[in-house]
């Protein structure tokens, strides 16, 4: 069985991060949210105030990547589920 149809169908979660303030703040952020194991991508958008991050949701979750930001300093909320 080839291992291609083993992975797990990686999940994208949207969280809103309003308190990103000034340029090193996406820059937290992302550290913060790519050091999640599971974790394997992060955009943040400054302009927006938002991050779309990509993980496999057989090792992580939203209620993880929420924490993760939160314990960085900032308070997400969670946007969109895909």
């Amino acid at each position: 069985m080839p291992l291609a149809t083993l992975a797990a169908t990686p999940q994208t979660a949207v969280l809103d991060v309003q308190n990103m303030t000034c340029a090193v703040c996406p820059i937290t952020v992302k550290k913060s949210l790519v050091q999640v194991p599971g974790v394997s991508g992060a955009k943040v958008d400054f302009d927006k105030k938002t991050v779309t991050v990509t993980f496999d949701a057989d090792k992580a979750t939203t209620a993880v990547l929420v924490k993760a930001t939160t314990d960085a300093g900032f308070r997400p909320r969670r946007g969109s589920d895909r």
